[in-house]
């Protein structure tokens, strides 16, 4: 399993060519060897893989709007062959498909897009935020809806450590029930501060990254495991990425 860099993290300084290249140096100078690309400038695909291949930086993970998804799934998957990149991410499910009413559209609209990428030999990823563990009148989450609409093989998820957590959800139980969902996940640590809760570098707050690491290594199918931190809360997002990268290759060491 790799460890890589989610650049929403580092969005800040990844909005043009040369606040881009920055930013990759200095993402594999703290070691990290791929990266996922999110919130991006508006830079041309031919060279945002250029200057990751400049910077010794794999990309393996995208997110992508879901226009894309739903009208130029052609074009999204020509993008990722040349970016070399076979997981093509969704953020977020659109705010409409979030109720009972309109949820089940949500498999109806992207299975088309899911099927084609698939076919090629790739594999569209839904990233988690916690509204999916929200209870349907059914008594099923709509995560439970969501998985149900859409075939393991066209779509995985993005399991998001911290958003597991604060739905509430045994992370390392979740993890190990939908093991072949998961080919990415996104690490990120849950912390108190005070009565605020905070997103935090890996090994920063309360989350057993031991156990959640050792989980992810044994089950045989995540292959990348990226950092993430949405907020810094006023810290420097390269300090938190650094702090992760090295409490992960202390945890791993420890074996």
């Amino acid at each position: 399993m790799q460890i890589g860099a989610q650049l929403y993290t580092l969005r800040t300084f990844c909005q043009n060519e040369k606040d881009f290249g920055r930013t990759l140096a200095r993402v594999r100078g703290m070691g990290y060897t791929c990266v996922q690309l999110s919130a991006l400038g508006p830079m041309e695909p031919k060279r945002i893989k250029a200057i990751c291949d400049d910077n010794g930086l794999k990309i393996v993970l995208t997110h992508n709007p879901e226009a894309d998804f739903l009208h130029h799934t052609g074009e999204l998957i020509e993008k990722h062959l040349l970016y070399g990149c076979k997981y093509i991410g969704l953020g977020s499910m659109p705010e409409r498909y979030r109720n009972v009413d309109f949820l089940p559209y949500f498999a109806e609209d992207f299975a088309p897009a899911a099927e084609k990428i698939h076919n090629a030999g790739m594999r569209m990823m839904y990233h988690n935020h916690a509204f999916e563990f929200e209870r349907m009148p059914d008594g099923k989450t709509m995560m439970d809806h969501l998985l149900a609409g859409i075939p393991a093989e066209w779509m995985g998820v993005t399991a998001d450590t911290y958003w597991l957590h604060y739905a509430g959800i045994d992370v390392c139980q979740w993890l190990a029930e939908h093991a072949e969902r998961i080919p990415c996940v996104h690490l990120k640590d849950y912390a108190i501060h005070g009565f605020d809760i905070r997103m935090a570098a890996v090994g920063q707050g309360n989350l057993d990254f031991a156990r959640i690491l050792d989980l992810l290594q044994r089950n045989g199918v995540t292959e990348y495991a990226l950092v993430e931190q949405d907020d810094c809360y006023g810290a420097s997002p390269f300090d938190c990425m650094q702090k992760s990268f090295e409490y992960i290759q202390k945890i791993n060491a420890m074996g």
